[in-house]
């Protein structure tokens, strides 16, 4: 299991993520910070694009901050290579 901290923008115009030269992942959702959709959004978009269960993505830290530690069941070598992968749609930076 690999923690990753991810600095989250919601409400934006489309859905995406970038590798941050911190180390950090920002990841871009259209759904609002409104009942935790914006969490929920988070964490489709990152198994979507990682190619994981919804369940394998947990918010470990942050749910009610912008910025959020994440756990994933993947090393952060793969999580890398995933997201430079071909997008299917999705802009990934």
């Amino acid at each position: 299991m690999t923690r990753v901290w991810i600095k989250v923008n919601p409400g934006a115009k489309r859905e995406s993520i970038e590798m941050m030269d911190d180390g950090t992942f920002k990841v871009n959702v259209t759904a609002h910070p409104v009942e935790g959709k914006a969490n929920e959004a988070v964490c489709e978009v990152l198994a979507e694009r990682l190619s994981l269960r919804r369940s394998d993505v947990r918010i470990v830290t942050g749910k009610t901050s912008k910025l959020k530690q994440l756990e994933l069941p993947l090393s952060l070598e793969e999580i890398r290579k995933r997201l430079n992968g071909p997008s299917e749609g999705r802009v990934v930076k």
